[in-house]
């Protein structure tokens, strides 16, 4: 285990399966057509809400549909617009929303597949998030690289899901950072409809990316570190196993969601398409194999998937044994030594950044985990 070190609206009265019980006076929309504020009251003094603050619950939106957004599924626009209102809400909530009459489209109820045409009005009643939080496990193991009173670090290992989600309730690493004690779910973000599912969590790893993660013990910790990760003040240093001769590249792409597979994301995307954001990544290559490379990859932002996504479609080298973006190895040395490693080859190696409350420069550096340091050393074996 290594050690830190010091180098470096007002609502209206409603009920979540009804309608609001005031009537909405709405505004213009904004110059863009984007979107517009319905209150229960006077109208606002400005057009759009700017602040980000809490969604409360019982609160009435309007969103004009714009033209980027039209002939698009009524789900993914009010997540979208929301979004830009400052309220980051989940797609499983606006449809739960939806069923129980909660968002109307000029005066109707929508359903989730409703496509929506440019200058729709959609009222939006902000539902109830729902009251779960996740549950103490002691099973849970892994690593605290360091601890103080506001945060921790820990080495995830690969396997290990980062918070409960739909298909893992349980034996994540949230239910274990609470078994441990000493992690408050005050640090739940409330403005996350399922932030008592992952208290504390401002960054996340993939199920099989093992390595470094930072978790807030409270919510102004948690607010400094989601400032410093949005400022791209965190460094962050991942090591991945490539197949093929990796070289030094600096990536900078629009990034989203694939439109074929839930559960990929693309580079191959235009800006303009809604959901789409910048991801840029730094590739170095470290060391060179038999048909592999090792490469360090350097994050400038922090997209899903990111860092697989850019070596998959950017630099045409995938990671080893990355079943959603690779392809079997050529070489029947490679597909061995990647049967055998089981998840990809991507590990987070450094994090560093300044302690939000302390103001200390603090940095970490973990090796990599067994099974992927047996995948170098085979890989070094076919050098020889």
């Amino acid at each position: 285990m290594s050690s830190a070190s010091t180098t470096w609206t007002r609502p209206c009265r409603s009920t979540p399966s009804s309608a609001p019980s005031c009537p909405t006076r709405s505004t213009r929309p904004p110059s863009d057509g984007a979107w517009a504020v319905s209150t229960t009251s006077d109208p606002p003094s400005s057009p759009v809400i700017t602040d980000g603050g809490a969604a409360t619950p019982g609160q009435v939106l309007e969103l004009v549909v714009p033209s980027e957004h039209a002939r698009t599924r009524a789900d993914r626009v009010v997540v979208e617009l929301l979004g830009k209102a400052g309220h980051t809400t989940a797609r499983a909530d606006v449809q739960r929303w939806m069923r129980s009459a909660l968002v109307q489209v000029d005066g109707q109820p929508v359903q989730p597949k409703t496509i929506l045409r440019a200058g729709m009005r959609v009222t939006v009643t902000l539902g109830t998030p729902p009251l779960t939080e996740a549950e103490p496990d002691p099973s849970v193991v892994f690593d605290v690289v360091f601890e103080d009173a506001h945060l921790l670090v820990v080495d995830k290992p690969p396997g290990l899901v980062v918070h409960p989600a739909r298909g893992h309730r349980s034996g994540t690493l949230v239910n274990g950072l609470l078994a441990r004690g000493g992690f408050a779910i005050a640090s739940a973000d409330p403005r996350d409809p399922e932030g008592h599912l992952r208290p504390g969590i401002v960054q996340r790893l993939d199920k099989d990316t093992s390595g470094l993660m930072v978790i807030a013990k409270d919510a102004p910790t948690r607010e400094g570190l989601k400032a410093l990760l949005s400022r791209h003040d965190v460094e962050r240093r991942y090591l991945a196993i490539t197949v093929g001769e990796t070289t030094r590249a600096s990536y900078d792409t629009p990034h989203g969601r694939h439109r074929r597979s839930r559960l990929r994301f693309t580079s191959k995307l235009p800006d303009n398409r809604p959901g789409v954001r910048r991801a840029r990544t730094q590739v170095e290559p470290l060391r060179r194999f038999a048909g592999a490379t090792l490469v360090g990859c350097t994050l400038d932002t922090g997209r899903t998937h990111q860092i697989r996504v850019h070596l998959a479609e950017q630099a045409r080298t995938p990671i080893l044994a990355d079943s959603l973006y690779g392809a079997p190895p050529p070489t029947e040395s490679l597909r061995r030594i990647a049967d055998t490693l089981g998840r990809q080859a991507l590990h987070a190696e450094v994090l560093g950044f300044v302690h939000p409350i302390s103001g200390k420069a603090m940095r970490w550096q973990q090796p990599v985990p067994a099974d992927m340091q047996q995948a170098l050393d085979e890989l070094t074996k076919l050098a020889t």
